[in-house]
């Protein structure tokens, strides 16, 4: 690992330099590049070079365990036991740092929730999700977009809603919120008190560049159609709807809920962008964990990675077996331990396939 590291620093160094030459300052694509991978390592070399002068620092206080002063070798004892211990922090979180990193951890997050099983309960739960999501977004800072929404019934729930995480890195934080997720309560049409149990589907897609998914306009199907629903005075008047089908996969995007059809059109283009970036994933690795289908499974009860469990108060995630017992919190959108705790497991997941 080590000699790996030294490896790093130097191409960092060599960065360096690069980034102050004017022939590569005069070069924007080049300039780009040979910033960005200086970016991406510059947490890796900080680190490297903070172990490498605790090792200093400790073979230093070796050599005073070697002095006569009783004192001095006391004070050498206590300072190499807390620098073992530095080390043995710097040395884990250069572990992680060394791990293959997805490319798409730091783009921005489509969020596509769907009612499952369940009916007008699941769809209602499909609301609390889109209120949790939009509600973490906000404590961190980020732009949370509505792309389109299929609502059911007069209750407020949704057959379906997409949103877009607008965050640079917001796939990489979201990405394990993808599965099935479980609410089990007493549902407000439910006249006999009876706790029932249903499901909602959440699929995490990064947001993908034109660059990287070629759309052949002849192979697009574009339909217009007036806007139903929520949606003020253009609702039912104009044609402002899009449903766009993209021919050679069968992928069919909707979008109505801008007024423009010029606007609803460029979101629904984004989403199936996203989508046929997915794909190309899925079909380059039949075992990627972030296809749809791995993703959120049939939607069925009996698939779940998280249960909301109202009567208890208690949120679990199955995949760690992490449970809270602060659920109004949590569908506020405090869903953090629930992210940090996911990343870590993974990660070690990660460096243990590593080492076999």
């Amino acid at each position: 690992m080590l000699e790996k590291l030294r490896e790093i620093e130097k191409r960092y160094e060599e960065l360096e330099r690069l980034l102050s030459d004017p022939d590569v300052i005069g070069d924007y694509n080049g300039y780009k590049k040979y910033g960005k991978e200086h970016s991406d390592i510059a947490d890796i070399v900080r680190t490297y070079r903070e172990y490498d002068s605790a090792r200093v620092q400790l073979d230093e206080n070796r050599e005073l365990l070697k002095d006569g002063d009783e004192e001095l070798r006391a004070l050498a004892k206590e300072e190499i036991t807390q620098l073992q211990a530095h080390m043995q922090n710097l040395e884990d979180k250069l572990k992680v740092l060394l791990l293959p990193r997805d490319p798409n951890d730091e783009r921005n997050a489509f969020l596509e929730i769907r009612a499952g099983t369940g009916g007008e309960e699941a769809a209602l739960f499909a609301a609390d999700l889109f209120r949790m999501y939009a509600r973490y977004a906000e404590r961190c800072g980020w732009k949370v977009e509505v792309v389109s929404t299929s609502q059911s019934g007069g209750m407020g729930g949704f057959k379906e809603i997409v949103l877009l995480v607008e965050w640079k890195g917001a796939y990489g934080l979201l990405k394990y919120e993808s599965g099935v997720h479980r609410v089990q309560r007493v549902p407000v049409t439910e006249a006999q008190g009876r706790i029932h149990t249903s499901a909602v589907t959440v699929a995490v897609l990064p947001e993908a560049e034109e660059v990287e998914v070629d759309i052949d306009p002849n192979d697009l199907r574009i339909d217009v159609y007036r806007s139903t629903g929520h949606g003020g005075q253009s609702v039912n008047t104009t044609d402002s709807a899009v449903r766009i089908t993209h021919l050679p996969t069968g992928l069919v995007v909707t979008c109505q809920d801008e007024k423009s059809q010029h606007k609803n059109r460029a979101k629904a283009m984004k989403v199936l962008r996203a989508r046929l970036l997915d794909q190309i994933r899925a079909e380059q690795d039949a075992s990627i964990s972030e296809t749809r289908k791995m993703q959120v499974g049939s939607g069925d009860r009996s698939e779940r990675i998280r249960t909301y469990n109202f009567p208890q108060g208690r949120v679990t995630d199955h995949r760690v077996n992490l449970t809270l017992y602060n659920l109004e919190d949590i569908l506020d959108g405090a869903i953090q331990p629930f992210i940090d705790t996911l990343i870590t497991h993974y990660q070690a997941e990660s460096l243990k396939a590593d080492t076999q």
